[in-house]
């Protein structure tokens, strides 16, 4: 109890101030809700590192991203201890520069939102949207009919639940602030977009034996690899989520995707995820719009990882121009544009769930 005391005292004497003049200077009052989620979220946290057996204080763990993480906490409002929950931590292995310029393994704390936590946020920042209705969960033996539309004229749909099979499509009823209700629905099967996303993740380092490291990879053998990958993602986008069972695929995904125990849950949260992404939102801020980017865009978080960890790190030989003489007045100058390839990487997770999940704590 005395070690979690130090972390309160730690979040009230250090990260708050940090936090709230952060809120303030974007134009955001970090209201006594907010301040609730940040505690849950150090309390979530805390838990996180001691089954790590890691300190706050810890060399080994990188600090700089828990004050932005705790921000996003703070703008969006996401309770870790809400049930169901809706965010979750976990920690992984990222490899940044050290002071002499050398590779050095750290750990890092990464945020991520549960599908109710999508629900909160779409209830708080759904552009027109007064209340967002209990979700359908729709099986196979259910009775369901489509909801029709006919100019502004909408029929609802209908739902007769059985509770027996898989759930094939899931049904969120919004009710808009005129009144008019709407009905977003998503189906078990598109869900293979989502699991193409993850295995060109999860493939992101993957060579194929081509080579050793993709990073030292001549141009012919990145040629050979992206056509590899493509091959596979071709094959899974073929096969449908009956994907899932295909051994020599199964490689490229987490367990998460695998397991029996833990594959229909995936296939719910990511069906619900793909009802609420989907509809629009009005932040009215762009701190926390920016949160929301950060935290539920997977892409974009393993884009700023990959520069932060191989930016400015390929020296490139330049010729320097030599001086030319000046163009005559009647002549047009044209300006030179530099092309930059980014370079990419990836870190390493410290469990084997997939980032955009809620792994036990």
């Amino acid at each position: 109890m005395s070690d979690f005391s130090t972390v309160l005292t730690k979040v009230n004497d250090n990260y708050f101030p940090m936090i709230e003049r952060q809120l303030t200077g974007n134009g955001i009052e970090m209201d006594e809700y907010s301040k609730s989620c940040v505690l849950n979220a150090i309390s979530a946290i805390n838990t996180v590192l001691d089954s790590k057996s890691i300190g706050w204080n810890d060399e080994k763990l990188d600090r700089s991203n828990i004050t932005q993480t705790l921000i996003q906490i703070a703008s969006l409002k996401l309770n870790a201890a809400a049930s169901p929950r809706e965010v979750y931590f976990q920690l992984r292995n990222m490899k940044v520069k050290g002071a002499d310029n050398k590779d050095i393994w750290k750990k890092q704390i990464e945020m991520g939102i549960e599908g109710d936590g999508n629900d909160a946020i779409l209830a708080r920042f759904g552009r027109d949207v007064k209340k967002v209705g209990q979700f359908w969960l729709v099986r196979e033996h259910d009775s369901f009919t489509y909801p029709q539309y006919t100019g502004f004229d909408v029929v609802a749909p209908t739902w007769t639940p059985t509770g027996k099979g898989n759930v094939i499509r899931v049904v969120y009823p919004i009710l808009k602030v005129d009144g008019t209700v709407e009905y977003h629905i998503a189906e078990r099967d598109d869900v293979i977009r989502n699991l193409v996303a993850h295995m060109n993740n999860q493939m992101m380092n993957e060579t194929f034996g081509v080579c050793e490291d993709r990073y030292k990879a001549t141009a012919e053998q990145r040629k050979e690899i992206a056509a590899r990958k493509a091959n596979v993602l071709q094959r899974a986008s073929e096969k449908g989520l009956a994907a899932l069972d295909d051994a020599e695929l199964q490689v490229y995904m987490s367990p998460a995707w695998t397991e029996p125990q833990s594959r229909e849950s995936m296939l719910i949260r990511k069906m619900r995820n793909n009802v609420v992404k989907k509809i629009p939102k009005d932040f009215g801020n762009f701190l926390i719009e920016r949160s929301y980017q950060e935290a539920s865009d997977e892409a974009l978080r393993e884009v700023k990882k990959e520069i932060a960890q191989h930016a400015n790190q390929t020296v490139i030989d330049v010729e320097p121009l030599r001086p030319s003489p000046a163009p005559a007045r009647s002549e047009e100058v044209e300006d030179l544009d530099d092309a930059h390839e980014p370079t990419t990487g990836s870190d390493q997770p410290e469990n084997e769930n997939e980032s955009d999940q809620g792994p036990g704590f």
